[in-house]
């Protein structure tokens, strides 16, 4: 090899070095970034910020996948931040790199061999953007594709907004990143992806301990949104929140690079984490357990156990015979809740001890001793069946694919998605009922069970015209509800007593209206969401 072919490998040895293109496994610092290279089969290459922790690329078999004028970081970029790296042998060897605010530490950590970027946060203080999230802003010429709801929530070459600067028509139908949202309980993976070589970037979450909403709580998962795709990981926000903000470590959190399928979360290890040194981590035995039988869930409904606390919550479905256990909690006394689905039948109170299992059996004290007149729908904390609930999730009520809002439900001949799912004061309110009884019953009741509430909506109800009492206002939820896909809030349950003599032999006729002090405009007008409705005696 002659003189000149020595100098072209030098100079192409360091080109690689200062790019951040290593050999193996390690890291290093190139001008204002720290460079980490996993060390993977499918090289997976990025640099983080030394003075604001933003990631600024990512490439991942070679290709770049990071957008270019922001970065990818927690909450909306920290600005500054000390940031330190360090390299640590345990089981594996890991890189960990450290980014500290006064409220705020962000860790980032590659295991050796892995195409992973492992993330956790902790924070001592709600961060002042008023949400706490990672996103990943990323190419959309790359990764312009969605998983798993498909393009629900592209909003790229929006024509017009719909609502906000958040919902959005594209190609005439309504799109929106609040759509991408899975119930926590049913979290997998979420992920954006593309290309011809195709590639995964999947955010896999494998507990939330830390974050806020119980069970059912869903929040944003991925936009494209045009300029970048994005990907995220929200831990609490104020997307109908219905419990305080909850401050320790949360995570850790995936961001998995892959080309052979969408990775999932049975195969996210974190056992190691304990070996890392983190603030608030919590090792395994260090935590304890729950378990025992809830009974009282009706057959074919979904029983789950809740256990939450200012701390820490955490959640179990039961088995078909009742039985269940937690996951390995902290330590600490939990409110334990259990659910027919999403409604609430039971709750208690139960101590968890370290390196224990607590046994907690738990029973329904939800009462169904009663003569049901009608009912239209289950306890079950879902809109399930009623018109247009097979697509809210994923589309605005406003969507020329929804069915007509407005409509009257004559029991015994009208189908359950005759009844509309929900009740906006300026589109289709009041809601009739109609329905024969043999005889006139005499006194009675009549249940509106909801699971969400927008401007302090709750049910006014008049009964062949009688007009029965005003309910309270129920308390408010700051945040837009069925317009973003959500339906879950406090669950309020509205028992009107009906006087002997108001129901009568023959035909009837309820009105449902929504009761609130102003009338706003169409589908943000105040507005509430059906659970069930039932006339009983």
């Amino acid at each position: 090899m002659g003189p000149s072919s020595v100098f072209q490998l030098a100079i192409f040895a360091i080109s690689c070095y200062v790019s951040g293109a290593l050999a193996a496994f390690g890291y290093t610092s190139s001008g204002a970034n720290y460079i980490v290279d996993a060390g993977s089969s499918n090289p997976l290459v990025f640099s983080v910020s030394q003075s604001s922790c933003d990631i600024n690329s990512i490439k991942f078999r070679g290709t770049e996948l990071q957008y270019g004028s922001q970065g990818s970081h927690i909450s909306s970029g920290l600005g500054t931040a000390t940031v330190s790296i360090s390299q640590i042998t345990g089981s594996s060897k890991y890189i960990k790199i450290t980014c500290v605010t006064s409220t705020l530490t962000q860790y980032m950590v590659v295991r050796e061999g892995d195409s992973i970027i492992y993330m956790a946060t902790y924070i001592t203080a709600q961060p002042a953007i008023g949400e706490l999230r990672f996103i990943a802003r990323l190419l959309p010429a790359k990764l312009p594709s969605e998983y798993p709801y498909g393009n629900v929530s592209n909003t790229n070459g929006a024509s017009s907004a719909v609502e906000g600067s958040d919902v959005y028509l594209v190609n005439s139908q309504t799109r929106s990143k609040f759509y991408s949202s899975t119930r926590f309980i049913d979290e997998d993976s979420h992920c954006v992806y593309g290309g011809t070589d195709v590639i995964n970037v999947c955010i896999i979450t494998p507990q939330q301990e830390s974050s806020s909403g119980g069970p059912f709580f869903r929040d944003i998962d991925s936009n494209n949104a045009g300029a970048s795709t994005n990907l995220y990981n929200y831990m609490n926000s104020g997307h109908a929140q219905t419990e305080a903000y909850r401050t320790g470590l949360h995570g850790p959190y995936l961001m998995q690079f892959s080309r052979s399928g969408v990775p999932n979360l049975k195969g996210a290890d974190v056992s190691w984490f304990g070996e890392l040194g983190l603030t608030g981590y919590v090792a395994a035995s260090g935590r304890g357990t729950v378990s025992g039988t809830a009974s009282g869930v009706p057959s074919g409904m979904q029983g789950v156990v809740h256990w939450h606390n200012s701390a820490a919550q955490y959640w179990a479905k039961t088995s078909s015979n009742g039985a269940f256990t937690s996951p390995l909690m902290k330590p600490g006394t939990y409110t334990m809740v259990l659910y027919q689905t999403e409604f609430k039948i039971a709750s208690t109170s139960v101590t968890v001890s370290a390196g224990k299992t607590t046994t907690a059996n738990i029973a329904s004290t939800y009462s169904s001793t009663r003569k049901s007149l009608f009912k239209i729908g289950e306890y079950d904390g879902q809109p399930t069946g009623f018109r247009n609930a097979d697509k809210f999730l994923r589309m605005h009520p406003s969507d020329t694919r929804m069915s007509s809002w407005s409509s009257t439900y004559t029991v015994g001949s009208s189908a359950l998605s005759d009844f509309p799912m929900a009740v906006f004061q300026s589109v289709n309110s009041p809601v009739t009922i109609k329905f024969t009884l043999a005889s006139a019953p005499g006194a009675a009741t009549l249940r509106i069970a909801t699971t969400l509430s927008f401007a302090g909506s709750r049910p006014q109800t008049t009964v062949n015209g009688w007009a029965g009492a005003a309910p309270s206002a129920p308390t408010k939820i700051d945040s837009r509800g069925v317009t973003r896909g959500t339906y879950r809030g406090f669950g309020e349950v509205y028992d009107l007593s009906i006087p002997a003599g108001k129901l009568v032999a023959g035909s009837n006729t309820i009105t449902i209206s929504s009761l609130s002090g102003s009338s706003g405009d169409t589908f943000l007008s105040p507005n509430f969401i059906f659970d069930c409705v039932e006339l009983f005696t």
